[in-house]
């Protein structure tokens, strides 16, 4: 369907314009006979306008404005005006006024923010165009706001964590490097023409790699990154790095606890809000950000149509943590399933920041032993020889 800009007049002779979706300019015209507006002028919209990025903070925000707006019996239209006029950020309201327009223009909020992927992902949409029909957008919106707090709260503490062992490895390297580069070859004069040890030949070689072949160096190292950059963006590359992310010790199991919690989460809060459970399932797979978890719910989606559980088809494709699979199963025998999975998002919430500080804690010794064995190999490189040598001597 292709977007349309028209200028058309109401009954009483106000003219107003707007925008509307069809598949042809006939059809939009349609369109606006059925809203009893009468079309002066319908053209199609060829360039779509587009916002920058905006932080997910910031959207969280706004759905939670949002919800207490429209809690307090302020019109839609008035809240996202209000919303916009309070300065969060330019480019987010430049994005809700335009989601405004959309409103205004007689879409629904779900449709008018789809239009905006940048800012509101699909997720969202899906999540709030469920809100609109069942009749707690509310609900919905407030659920949103607190999810994306969640959200970047963990992400934040990830990245936090992740600052001191990223140092370590730039100064390694930085080290490492240096070392190469100045230091071993001071040496090389000295040993010219001895018979040298294996470390002490890998340390030369690597010295001689740096300096005289580093523009071949640089080269190959681009086209590896371009490679595997090409790769993954594959539909055959991304499921392969899926799995082989899934299979790393700890930070897999990091990776897929997370997913589980964003997809429990979403789910329980869309079956605690009255959407069919086909429908939740077909929405929350999605919220994942794994392809992998995703076939498997989509699998599971079409075993709960046919009237089989939902644990099970879950248990077979064994990603889910056997606990998380046995309070589902006995969530679904009690019809307590939507409350038991918001627990489940918590519990496995809890223990996944307990595995981001564990894994932390094990990186920085991992990284200070690789530290000590790149200068216990320098050292045994240089200095071995220069032992030798001197014994001879004496």
């Amino acid at each position: 369907m292709a977007t349309y800009q028209y200028l058309a007049r109401t009954a009483a002779g106000e003219e107003i314009t707007g925008v509307l979706q069809a598949d042809n300019e006939s059809a939009a015209a349609r369109a606006l006979d059925e809203r009893e507006l009468y079309p002066i002028q319908v053209s199609e919209q060829r360039a779509v306008r587009r916002a920058g990025k905006v932080r997910s903070r910031d959207v969280g925000v706004v759905y939670g404005q949002l919800a207490d707006l429209l809690r307090a019996g302020v019109p839609m239209l008035r809240a996202l005006e209000t919303i916009a006029r309070a300065g969060i950020n330019k480019k987010l309201a430049k994005v809700i006024l335009r989601v405004r327009e959309g409103v205004a223009s007689g879409r629904s909020l779900a449709d008018a923010m789809a239009e905006q992927p940048r800012t509101f992902p699909s997720l969202h949409a899906a999540m709030v165009r469920a809100g609109e029909k069942a009749g707690f957008l509310e609900d919905v919106l407030a659920n949103l706001s607190d999810f994306i707090e969640r959200v970047d709260e963990l992400r934040s503490k990830i990245r936090g964590a992740m600052i001191y062992p990223a140092l370590l490895m730039t100064l390694g390297a930085g080290v490492t490097t240096f070392v190469l580069t100045w230091f071993v070859p001071q040496f090389k004069p000295l040993l010219a023409g001895r018979e040298l040890p294996l470390p002490t030949q890998i340390m030369f070689t690597l010295s001689d790699l740096l300096l005289e072949h580093w523009p071949l160096l640089l080269g190959g190292v681009f086209m590896v990154v371009v490679g595997v950059v090409i790769f993954v963006q594959s539909g055959s590359g991304r499921r392969a790095w899926e799995r082989w992310r899934l299979r790393i010790p700890l930070v897999g199991r990091v990776i897929r606890t997370i997913s589980i919690t964003r997809f429990c989460r979403i789910l329980g809060t869309m079956m605690a809000n009255g959407v069919p459970i086909l429908t939740a399932l077909n929405i929350s797979k999605d919220s994942t950000g794994s392809a992998i978890l995703a076939d498997s719910i989509e699998q599971a989606a079409e075993s709960v149509r046919a009237g089989e559980t939902l644990s099970e088809p879950l248990k077979a494709s064994k990603l889910f943590p056997v606990e998380v699979l046995e309070m589902i199963a006995v969530a679904e025998e009690s019809n307590q399933l939507e409350r038991v999975l918001v627990n489940i998002a918590n519990t496995v919430e809890r223990r996944t920041d307990r595995q981001v500080d564990q894994a932390v804690r094990l990186l920085e010794p991992l990284i200070l032993v690789l530290l000590a064995a790149t200068i216990g190999l320098v050292a045994v490189g240089l200095l071995y020889p220069i032992l030798t040598m001197a014994q001879s001597l004496q």
